[in-house]
């Protein structure tokens, strides 16, 4: 049975990275049918914190990324790693090393000036003397001094390693804290994992893991390494890149379907298909299909996908995630037209949620002020008749609806001689302030006939009072 897990260390928020590594570890679960497991490494107690955890929580659940088991927490097994610890001592497998860290500065100092790799000398491996007065050891794990490790790599191949090259790990810290490097292996381990997708700045400590596994008699999981992630320029991904995390992206607009679509191109692909649905990548995705090179972000990609999906997903689930960035303007979505309509009128118009919310206040509270450029060329004295017409149509229209509506403007348009372009702005500016809104029948279908009605009337003080350009009258 395969089992995989995410253990992301709770110092910050989800990162794209981390949100990829999960994402690949999810899918080759749920492909092979098997459990996903959520572990949270927070063995680091300086720099994790409890924000932190809940970030992580809430970039897996707006993801969609359910997991079978977890969330795991490392500071909770102490006792466990303890066990394992005594268990390595007694059985000669790890010892405690005295050195101090002048000592070890001194050895370090001394290998470079000799153009040699720092590293431990191992000068306590096989100490059997009484325990060294003032010094509190930590304790090292017995590397073997000879052969080599092979990491037979599910998207690189095998990677050699040369066990001489590998110096004695420290695996508990002079105050009895276990390691990174001992925790990973002890839970791995216990949670029976055998398949471990991660980052490529862990190939480094894979050798050392194996090798503690090994000493422990338990089973080696597989590994793939995925590539680091790149900014646009090449450079290593920061803030100024962009949306740098999971929940930066949703402040940002993105629909977490854009987003994993995204994440699970940056580093793989399925000949040249470029949306998938998260059926369609739980059923394609594999190691195989992964790149070896790191991949670039590219921001125009998000957008395109995100816009695909607020055209072509359902209404009803855009409209719950439209909901947050509605309140975030302030604004109560009850206190106007219903959200799934509005997904329906502006997503062909739309990049992100945000750009949605934004374009829609209009439909929902009063605006302050006209956009100057289209209230000085649209509510000019040439627009008053015809708004006064539109007017009077509006208000005896039997039914509210966009048909209806659209009738009435053409109708206008008709006895005025006027083209529906001229009709149809001018009553565009008036009812939401600018130049721009889906078709004008379904814009005043949504803003419904009380608010458009009052909206006319204000355009036309607006006229007659000469008001300047952009301002209230």
């Amino acid at each position: 049975m395969v089992k995989t897990r995410f253990a992301p260390s709770p110092t910050g928020y989800l990162h794209i990275g981390g949100a990829r590594t999960a994402l690949f570890s999810w899918l080759y679960a749920r492909r092979h049918g098997g459990p996903f497991v959520l572990r949270i490494e927070d063995t680091d107690l300086e720099r994790s914190t409890p924000e932190a955890v809940n970030a992580i929580l809430e970039g897996m659940n707006w993801l969609g990324l359910d997991y079978d088991e977890g969330p795991f927490y490392q500071t909770q097994r102490f006792d466990r790693y303890r066990e394992v610890l005594r268990q390595l001592l007694g059985e000669g497998k790890a010892y405690y090393c005295y050195c101090t860290k002048e000592e070890l500065e001194s050895l370090r100092t001394e290998q470079m000036a000799r153009k040699q790799k720092p590293r431990y000398d191992g000068r306590y491996r096989d100490y059997q003397g009484p325990p060294r007065e003032g010094v509190e050891p930590v304790v090292r794990f017995k590397n073997p001094l000879d052969g080599e490790v092979v990491v037979e790599d599910l998207i690189r191949g095998n990677i050699v390693f040369q066990n001489a090259e590998l110096d004695d790990l420290i695996i508990a810290r002079a105050d009895g804290t276990p390691t990174y490097n001992f925790c990973v292996v002890v839970d791995d381990m216990d949670m029976g994992i055998t398949h471990v997708i991660r980052g490529d700045d862990h190939i480094n400590n894979t050798p050392r893991q194996i090798n503690i596994l090994k000493a422990l008699g338990a089973p080696i999981p597989k590994y793939g390494h995925v590539p680091m992630i790149l900014g646009p320029d090449g450079q290593k991904l920061s803030k100024r890149h962009g949306a740098a995390s999971v929940m930066e992206c949703r402040d940002l607009g993105y629909l977490p379907e854009a987003v994993l679509n995204y994440l699970v191109r940056l580093g793989w692909s399925h000949g040249d298909q470029e949306i998938f649905s998260l059926d369609e990548m739980t059923e394609l995705f594999d190691l195989a299909g992964c790149n070896k090179a790191p991949s670039a972000i590219n921001p125009s990609k998000l957008i395109w996908l995100n816009k695909h999906y607020l055209k072509t997903l359902d209404p009803v689930h855009v409209a719950r995630h439209l909901s947050w960035h509605i309140g975030q303007l302030g604004i109560d979505p009850s206190e106007g037209p219903h959200l799934t309509d509005v997904v329906s009128a502006f997503a062909e118009r739309s990049d992100t949620l945000k750009d949605m919310a934004r374009a829609a206040v209009f439909l929902y509270r009063e605006f302050e002020h006209y956009d100057a450029r289209a209230a000085g060329k649209n509510l000019t004295a040439a627009a008053e008749a015809p708004l006064r017409q539109l007017h009077e149509a509006l208000t005896v229209l039997p039914e509210w609806r966009a048909e209806s509506i659209h009738e009435a403007v053409q109708r206008v348009a008709g006895e005025s001689g006027l083209a529906l372009g001229k009709v149809a702005q001018p009553l565009r500016v008036a009812v939401s302030g600018t130049a721009v809104s889906p078709p004008i029948d379904v814009t005043l279908e949504l803003l419904g006939r009380a608010k458009t009605l009052a909206r006319i009337e204000r355009a036309l003080r607006y006229i007659r009072q000469g008001a300047d350009q952009g301002g209230l009258e």
